[in-house]
């Protein structure tokens, strides 16, 4: 392991040829990445791609088989005692995890109260959007309710970096949103962000970097603009009330076309080339606009497996 005080201050989290084996599988193998301060990193793959046991090494849950972790300058379990690390993992149901019969407030004063130097149980309170719910007991909570009071015991250490595995798993549209608002509310003061999902819009939203994990290892690392550039495709999209399919399908470089409710959709190798043809075409159209492919479609040709699988 790194010592503390080894470690660049601005490297909040470093692992360096991490490698873990369950039995004859190698789950994860030798994935370098370093996360600064300020960072929301989404960790992208299908299932079986390392996610988990890389944020559980990172956690000190387990040991790798080989390989250095280090979070602030320190060993995993050393950071997580030292208050720096906070985490929400993967629950198994409604209040899972939180004691039967406990009402909010009191909660979350108590785990507060195991700190040396937490939030105060008001401020996290407020930050996690509590206040309504203090006298409540855990059971009585919705699903997105449930997951702001997990939130709320992640952040009562007061913690630099937060460890995220998939934690909007189950919540309907508007507690995802509203979930991740409140980690934006907490990390605005340059908090460090990691976490795990399967949503790939979520990611592409929140992230301000996307590492996708492939069999173990790390396929693809950087800003999310610069993981959608992995894809060359170009989309070209305008109104158009009577498109003819068929001739836009001969347009140069054009590869897919789509229509939906008169917005026409050109998927092309070559967005130059097929606007030009379209504008010396006798298309009538309108409210043009070339985008780059999206995260799905660049995660689809760096693993060629889907992310909700």
């Amino acid at each position: 392991m790194t010592q503390a005080g080894t470690l660049d201050r601005a490297q909040v989290l470093v692992l360096r040829r991490l490698h873990h084996r369950y039995g004859s599988v190698e789950a994860v193998a030798g994935i370098n990445l370093r996360v600064g301060a300020g960072e929301t990193l989404a960790l992208l793959g299908p299932n079986g791609a390392g996610k988990s046991t890389t944020l559980a090494a990172v956690l000190g849950l387990l040991t790798p088989s080989s390989g250095q972790v280090s979070v602030l300058g320190r060993p995993p379990r050393r950071a997580i005692a030292d208050g720096l690390v906070g985490a929400l993992l993967q629950s198994g149901g409604a209040g899972s995890g939180l004691p039967p019969g406990t009402r909010v407030g009191e909660l979350v004063r108590f785990v507060a109260s195991l700190f040396w130097r937490p939030l105060s149980p008001q401020v996290v309170i407020e930050r996690a959007g509590l206040t309504a719910l203090t006298s409540r007991k855990v059971e009585r909570l919705s699903g997105g309710e449930l997951q702001r009071v997990r939130f709320a015991l992640a952040i009562c250490a007061n913690p630099r970096l937060l460890v995220l595995d998939e934690p909007t798993v189950g919540l309907d549209v508007p507690a995802r949103r509203a979930f991740w608002q409140t980690v934006r509310d907490f990390t605005a003061e340059g908090r460090t962000v990691v976490f795990a999902t399967h949503y790939l819009a979520e990611a592409e939203e929140v992230a301000t970097r996307v590492a996708v994990m492939h069999h173990g290892q790390i396929a693809a690392d950087g800003p999310v603009r610069d993981i959608r550039r992995v894809v060359a495709t170009r989309h070209v999209r305008f109104r158009a009330q009577r498109a003819d399919e068929e001739m836009l399908k001969t347009l140069p470089a054009v590869q897919r076309v789509g229509s939906i409710d008169g917005v026409v959709t050109l998927e092309t190798a070559d967005a130059d080339m097929t606007v030009k043809a379209l504008c010396q075409s006798a298309v009538d159209f309108s409210d043009l606009e070339v985008t780059s492919a999206g995260l799905e479609e660049a995660f689809l040709a760096l693993t060629g497996e889907d992310a909700r699988r």
